[in-house]
This record gives C-alpha cells, structure tokens and sequence, in this order.
C-alpha cells in the first residue's frame, strides 16, 4: 500500500514515517477496536495503548496500529487489508468513533475522583468532509464556539452522535463517543433543544 495516502502527512514527515514504523507495542499496552476517519479513508483494526483512547490521540504521538484494513471513505470499494500501515499520526485524523472499550476500568473511588460537574450544549460540528450531531460538555460559563480555539486537548468528545458524510451515516451502530480533532473544525452551531443538564458520566 502507499505510505503517503496520508494527505496531512505529506506536509509532515514525521506522520508519513510513522506509518511504517517497526517494532513492537509497550509493554502494558492491549489491542481495542479502532475505527479513524480520514479525508479519504476509513482505517479500521486495533490500537495498541494503555489507557484512555481520548488521552492517547491527545499527545500527539504516532500511535501503533495492528490487523488494519481500509476502504475509499465514500464506502466506494469494500475493506481490504492493510498490513504495511503500522501507526498512524492523530494528526492525520480528523474523526474517531470510541467504544466503551477504549476507557480502562475504574474503582468507584476513581470514578468518583474524575466526576466533574460540566454543562450539556447539543451541536453540529462541521469537520469537513464530515458533519458530527451530538452532545458536547463543557465546564460552565463555556461556550461551544471556544471549541475553534488552540487548546491543550486536540480531540473533543462528542456522545450521542452521529457523523455524516453527505447525506451518508458513518457511524451506522451505536459508539460510546465520537471524537472530532478540533484542527479540522470550521463551524460550529449550537441546536435549539434544551441542555444545560449535568454530565451523567462526569
């Protein structure tokens, strides 16, 4: 397969190398569903981290990839497999669909510790090619347009989603949250249903 199918990592080597790096995972690390969405391709397979899935995309490190297959994004040819593409740049992502398996397993004390009141905007990201309806939670006295600015977290959850290509769903099973890289966002509109309710999952 090509090593330069990454447009963004045309304009950034050091993506275009990570594709084909060597070796193996760390150790600790284990195998989650993984399901990116690039302007062109959709990349599924698995992901080696430890952790949260949103942590490990937000340091802005290659990430190492096993078992991947790809298709054109516009579902025109069917998933074939991909064995040359080892990493990949979060970068070069612009959506990714998180299980709930992609959370690592909490105490209640822990879960308790990580509960932050947050308020619920619903909004329609546009993150072209791709248009994501859902649920944002921000700390209070936020606005969702802050979204558009340089901030420390380069992925934004979105729950209760659904991602469009077009008129096309994406996501055609339920996913415990879509992540948006907020270098890709270009509008962002606000849905005139009531929110403002507390984070259930904190």
């Amino acid at each position: 397969m090509p090593f330069d199918f990454l447009r963004r990592g045309k304009d950034q080597p050091a993506a275009t190398a990570a594709q084909s790096a060597g070796g193996g995972p760390p150790r600790g690390t284990k195998g989650i569903a993984f399901d990116g969405l690039t302007e062109d391709w959709r990349l599924i397979g698995k992901m080696l981290l430890d952790g949260r899935l949103s942590d490990v995309l937000n340091r802005r490190e290659a990430i190492p990839l096993s078992d991947v297959s790809w298709a054109p994004i516009d579902g025109s040819e069917p998933f074939s497999p991909a064995p040359g593409l080892k990493s990949i740049d979060p970068y070069d992502l612009i959506v990714v669909l998180a299980g709930a398996d992609s959370l690592p397993p909490m105490s209640d004390e822990e879960r308790a510790a990580h509960r932050v009141h947050k308020v619920n905007f619903d909004v329609v990201l546009e993150a072209p090619p791709f248009r994501v309806t859902g649920t944002v939670y921000l700390f209070p006295g936020d606005d969702p347009e802050r979204l558009m600015n340089r901030a420390t977290e380069m992925f934004v959850p979105v729950t209760n989603a659904v991602t469009l290509l077009g008129e096309r769903r994406i996501n055609e099973e339920a996913v415990d949250a879509v992540l948006v890289n907020r270098s890709y966002l270009r509008t962002i509109e606000q849905l005139d249903r009531p929110s403002g309710g507390p984070d259930p999952g904190g």
